[in-house]
Order: C-alpha cells, then structure tokens, then sequence
C-alpha cells in the first residue's frame, strides 16, 4: 500500500513541471496576442487620423495661385520730370583783379560788405608809381625848357636870315651866306618840332603814370555784396601774366542762378521758359521756385558721360541760397491729367514657358515677339479671355512716363488687366518674367 503511494507521488512530481511549462506556454501565447493586438489598433488609429488629417487639409486648403500676376489700367495724373544736380551761383558776378603788382598795403572790404560803385576795396603800396610820376613830371618840365631853348635859338635864326635878305638887295653879301642862314634857320625849326615831340612823348608817359598809380587804389565796380576775399594786408600782388583775383562782388544776391547738368539722354525734352524745383540740402522740405532760362550748346564731358548745362533762374528774397551749394533740380518736362496708365513692369514683362528655367539660365531661350513695334508703340501682356494662364501679346500707344507708370495713348482701356509677374511652376513664392 506504501509502495503504491510512493509510485503515485513520484508521477505526480514528474508531471507538475511539464503541466507548469503548458500553462505558461498559454499564458505567453495570450500576452503575445494581445500585445499585437494592441499594436495594430494602434497603427490603425493612426493611419486613420493621417487620412483625416489629410482629408481635411484637401478640404480646406487655399485654391491653387494663378500663373500671371496681373494689375488693372487705371487713370492717373502723368507728369514727365527730368531730375539733375548742380551749383547755385549768382545771377552776376563781377571778379576784381589788379592790374598793377605790388605789396597791399590796405584792405577796406570783408567778406559780406556791401559796397558802392568807387569805394576803396583794397590799396597797393603806391611810392615807386607816385615816384615815377614825379620823375615824369620833372622830365617834363625839362622838356618845356628845351622847346623854348629851340624856339629862341629859331628866332635868332630867323632873324639873321631876314638881315641878309636885305643885305643881298643891295649887294651887301653873298648868296652862300644867305643859304647858310636859311639852312640854319630850317634846323632850327626841326628842333623846335623835335622839342615839342619830347615833350608830348613824355605828357603821354606822365598820364600813364599817373594812370598807374591810380590802379594801386582797387575799387568797386558795382553795387553788390563781396562773396570772395583772396588777399590780406602785406600780402604781395604779382600782375605779371594776367590779373589776379581778388575779390568777387555778386550785384544782388536775391536773385540767384542754378547751372544744372542735363544728361544728353533728356536735354531733348527740356525747354527754355519751363518751370523748375530746385532743393538744396541747408533746408530739406523747403523748394524754390526756379525757371529755365538757357540750355547751353557747349557740351561737358566727364569720364566719357556728354551734359549740357541749364541755367536755371531762382528767386531768393529770404537770402536763404548761397553760392556754391549744391542744388537738385527737378524740370517738369510734360503732364498729363486722368490720362489711361500701365504700370513700367508691365512692359518690361516677357513670359517664360514652364519648361523653361528663370530669365538668363541655360534652359530659357529669349521670347518670340508677334508684333513689329513702330515709333511710339510698346509691348505688354494680358490674360487670353477664357484661359488666363495664356498672355497674349498686344501693341499700345505708349505716352510720357514718371518713372513708374506709363501713359497709355491706345490698345487697352480702363479697367483692363494687364501682366506684371509670372510665378514659378515649382516656387510659387518666386516669380520670372522680368528681363
């Protein structure tokens, strides 16, 4: 009986483990399901929240962006300027130089006086020329003597010549004696006339003397107002080749000039007699009224760019512009009012194929224009009625430009669309076109 139970308890203990084994084996195999389970409601979740998204996305997302960019013509008030830059300078202008050289001795005129016509602006030191006119004078009174020397001598001369006269009526003398007298009295006339030549030769040289000392005393020309001082007292003045310039004087600095240079691009479209805004720099947002008063023939060249000068007339009655400022002058040309306008970008468009890549790369090719434009005509695109991703090309009256806008004479109206921009195909945010 003992032996029996043994025999039933060993197999029972030889079972346990493989039934343990079994069991866990289940349990594994069920956890395994479960966790693959899991993981593929999971990823079902997901995959139908993307969908949704997505979905969702599609539903709202903005329509596509059109292919041209595109502006409406509209009316607007056109006024053609041409813009330069130039000096401000006095209307008139007088420069007075030295005609004689020396040391200054005095300067009676500043920057900014007004003067008066004959006041003393400067003097030079006038003894060597004062001395040369007292040598004159005394050369003069030398002179004057010897006139008189010669006319007493020709009195003598005549004299005698008058005693032999008669002397030879009456057989008193001889013909030789006679003659010789005559002969004496003839030079004695000639130095009388060469005395007296003396003497005007040296009157004319006592004038130019004097004349000369009166130039070491500069003055004024004009009425005005100094503008330039170039020399200080002990300072020396050489006159040699050509007089120097000493001082400037502007008659009346109320009216001023401005000499703009006009590119030769636009010296066409100005005239005299049209009106100019002139800025300068010492008083932004103020503008002078100004009007052109001559466009210069002779031309100014500089580093191969041609310019004419305008001059340009300015009223100042503040004396707010100065010589020498520079100055930007800006020239109505022409105007138009409500007149029918295109944007500048417009006709400088020209589209590009979608195969093609950007304006200048490898793969675009230059466009084929279907019009032959005549003088006056430009080119632009609009949208084909019924396919707006097609330009079509069309040929208008082009009239005066801003700048930013054009005129439009003819080929399309108000209110029509006209292409600025091409997106690109692949880049919406990069637009092609413009050449």
């Amino acid at each position: 009986m003992s032996a029996s139970l043994d025999n039933a308890a060993s197999a029972a203990r030889r079972t346990a483990p493989a039934d343990a084994a079994r069991a866990l084996e289940r349990e594994l195999a069920g956890r395994g399901r479960k966790r693959w389970l899991t993981r593929g409601v999971a990823l079902l979740v997901v995959l139908a929240a993307a969908l949704g998204g997505r979905a969702y996305y599609e539903h709202r997302k903005p329509p596509p962006l059109p292919r041209f960019i595109t502006q409406k013509v509209a009316a607007r008030d056109i006024v053609e300027e041409v813009q330069s830059t130039g000096k401000v300078k006095p209307l008139k202008e007088v420069q007075v130089g030295a005609q004689v050289s020396g040391r200054v001795v005095q300067v009676a005129a500043d920057f900014n006086s007004t003067v008066k016509k004959g006041d003393l602006l400067a003097e030079i030191d006038p003894r060597v020329f004062g001395a040369q006119v007292s040598q004159t004078r005394a050369q003069i009174d030398a002179a004057k003597a010897q006139v008189k020397r010669a006319e007493a001598t020709l009195a003598v001369d005549e004299l005698l010549l008058t005693r032999l006269n008669r002397l030879a009526k009456d057989n008193l003398t001889t013909q030789a004696e006679v003659d010789q007298s005559a002969g004496n009295r003839d030079v004695a006339k000639a130095d009388v006339a060469a005395a007296e030549a003396q003497l005007a030769e040296l009157a004319a040289q006592l004038s130019s003397a004097a004349t000369t000392l009166q130039y070491t005393r500069i003055l004024a020309p004009i009425d005005g107002i100094v503008i330039t001082r170039s020399i200080d007292p002990g300072q020396t003045v050489a006159a040699s080749f050509a007089a120097p310039v000493l001082f400037v004087i502007a008659p009346d600095l109320r009216q001023m000039q401005v000499l703009a240079d006009i590119d030769e691009a636009d010296v066409g479209k100005v005239k005299d007699g049209m009106i100019a805004r002139v800025v300068v720099d010492a008083f932004p947002g103020e503008t002078f009224s100004g009007k052109v008063t001559q466009i210069r023939y002779s031309p100014n060249e500089v580093q191969g760019v041609v310019t004419y000068s305008a001059v340009i007339d300015v009223s100042n009655p503040e004396l707010k512009l100065r010589p020498g400022m520079t100055a930007t002058v800006t020239i109505e040309t022409k105007r138009v009012t409500g007149a029918a306008s295109v944007p500048n970008s417009a006709l400088r468009f020209r589209p590009v194929k979608p195969d093609q890549g950007p304006p200048g790369s490898a793969s675009a090719t230059p466009a084929v224009f279907g019009t032959e434009l005549k003088a006056g005509e430009a080119r632009l695109y609009v949208p084909t009625p019924g396919a707006p991703d097609e330009p079509l090309e069309k040929a208008i009256g082009a009239g005066i430009t801003d700048g930013r806008f054009t005129a439009v004479t003819r080929g399309v109206a108000i209110g029509d669309d006209v292409i600025t921009e091409q997106r690109d195909a692949k880049r919406p945010d990069k637009f092609l076109g413009l050449f």
